[in-house]
């Protein structure tokens, strides 16, 4: 898997996973190197201090100069087989009264030996070879004689091959495990991301002539089943949108051809004869007829796309919805007495926006209630207000409408008889334009449809 522009992501994950087991590793190897060197130099504190106490009491035998000039000989009975061992032990007058074949001392630790807390040194001899060592005054038994000086050393030759030797080893082990761990950090983040791929893969599957297919999420670990749920919705809402499109075109073809395969039936028929001046009146004003709805359609469709890009209320101002109605309802009053209809309204209210859009909405939705009303049938406008909202309520007798077609009655061209005539009933866009309306003010529309009657409800933030 890559990312692009970038490297893979399973390159970036082995990395990652290497740097931060090499540098466990490496800070292992460093704290075991120096644990390791410590117990070294505990084990010849405890070997130093022990031949120091030995010297010690050695030396408080020695009851007279004569005992202190014969202590050589028990000397080197007690440090015989202690290899590497270095011992010089000088009288109080500073000559040497007992000194191991080549010893070597430096001259600074013999004369920091009067100090209360001895500290430990290291050194090489000529020949190189590494010694750690320390220097100490050690009373004798002699009463009121000064103390002897008192040096031990040990050799750190095989330490330090040790230490070579097992330094060479910790490192190389430490690279085969930077290397190895790499490598199955590798196939972890392969093993981890196979979910990624089987989503890529059946992303990548996804056209837009099979967007009803969705991601598995019942096999995708935790960590990206919402990833999968959100692309899953998302191709939802694809889904959704390019079926409206789809529909919408169709819509959008059929409602256009009608009237231009009017006008250009009406127009061939004319053409096929001369005509008197009276007929090409009619002709002509049929024509006007037929582009007055062309030009209503394209300025709706137009108002719609707009709409689709937030559309603006272009001027703010109180609009009275009782007054609006009013005006309104005697638009429609011969309509309405023509067909028996009883119109009510009640209520009152004032809402912040444009007037013109809003009275556009309102006429939308009385216009067709005035149509779905029977003869003898009944329309009753509510204005309904409240601190927060004031709602326009729209109600009409007549047939109620199927429940699976109230979700769609807001999309564009939809009717809930298809087959039915639509000369004088408009283009299918009013309850679309209404609720575009409804939701540039910060509001909205809804429908419901029971019992024989129809309410639609425009609510608008007071």
């Amino acid at each position: 898997m890559r990312l692009i522009g970038g490297k893979s992501l399973t390159l970036r994950l082995t990395l990652l996973f290497a740097a931060v087991s090499t540098t466990v590793l490496l800070l292992l190897a460093l704290q075991v190197g120096w644990l390791v060197e410590r117990h070294f130099e505990e084990l010849d504190m405890e070997l130093l201090d022990g031949k120091l106490e030995l010297l010690r009491h050695t030396l408080e035998k020695a009851r007279s100069p004569a005992e202190l000039e014969a202590l050589p000989e028990p000397l080197a009975d007690a440090l015989i087989g202690h290899h590497g061992l270095t011992v010089l032990v000088r009288q109080p007058d500073g000559r040497a009264l007992y000194a191991t074949p080549g010893a070597h001392f430096p001259p600074e630790l013999l004369s920091a030996a009067g100090a209360r807390a001895p500290r430990p040194s290291q050194w090489s001899d000529p020949q190189q070879r590494p010694y750690r060592g320390l220097a100490v005054r050690l009373a004798t038994g002699i009463a009121g004689a000064p103390p002897a000086l008192v040096a031990v050393a040990t050799d750190l030759s095989h330490h330090e091959h040790f230490m070579h030797t097992f330094t060479a080893a910790l490192w190389k082990i430490v690279g085969l495990a930077a290397l190895l761990t790499g490598f199955l950090g590798w196939l972890a983040a392969r093993r981890g991301l196979a979910p990624l791929r089987t989503i890529s893969r059946g992303a990548a599957g996804i056209t837009a002539d099979r967007l009803d297919q969705r991601l598995t999420v019942g096999t995708i670990p935790d960590e990206l089943a919402e990833v999968a749920q959100t692309l899953n919705e998302m191709l939802a809402r694809l889904e959704e949108s390019f079926r409206r499109l789809s529909d919408f075109s169709s819509d959008l073809a059929h409602e256009l051809r009608t009237p231009v395969s009017n006008l250009l039936t009406q127009t061939q028929v004319t053409l096929a004869k001369t005509r008197s001046l009276a007929e090409y009146q009619d002709i002509l004003a049929s024509n006007a007829e037929e582009f007055e709805r062309l030009s209503r359609t394209i300025a709706d469709m137009l108002f719609l796309a707009k709409s689709d890009n937030e559309l603006a209320v272009p001027h703010c101002e109180t609009v009275d919805l009782a007054a609006e109605i009013g005006s309104l309802a005697e638009f429609y009053e011969a309509v309405v007495e023509e067909k028996g209809i009883t119109l009510n309204c009640t209520g009152s209210g004032r809402v912040p926006g444009d007037r013109l859009m809003l009275r556009r909405a309102i006429g939308n939705l009385l216009s067709n209630a005035v149509r779905h009303t029977p003869e003898k049938g009944r329309i009753t406008l509510r204005i309904a207000d409240d601190p927060a909202n004031v709602v326009l309520s729209v109600e009409n007798s007549g047939p109620s409408i199927a429940p699976e077609h109230l979700p769609r009655l807001f999309d564009r061209f939809y009717r809930v008889d298809p087959s039915r005539q639509r000369f004088g009933e408009g283009a299918g866009l009013g309850l679309a334009i209404t609720r575009s309306i409804a939701r540039a003010h910060g509001g909205e529309v809804a429908v419901r449809s029971a019992n024989g009657l129809t309410t639609f409800e425009l609510r608008l933030p007071a």
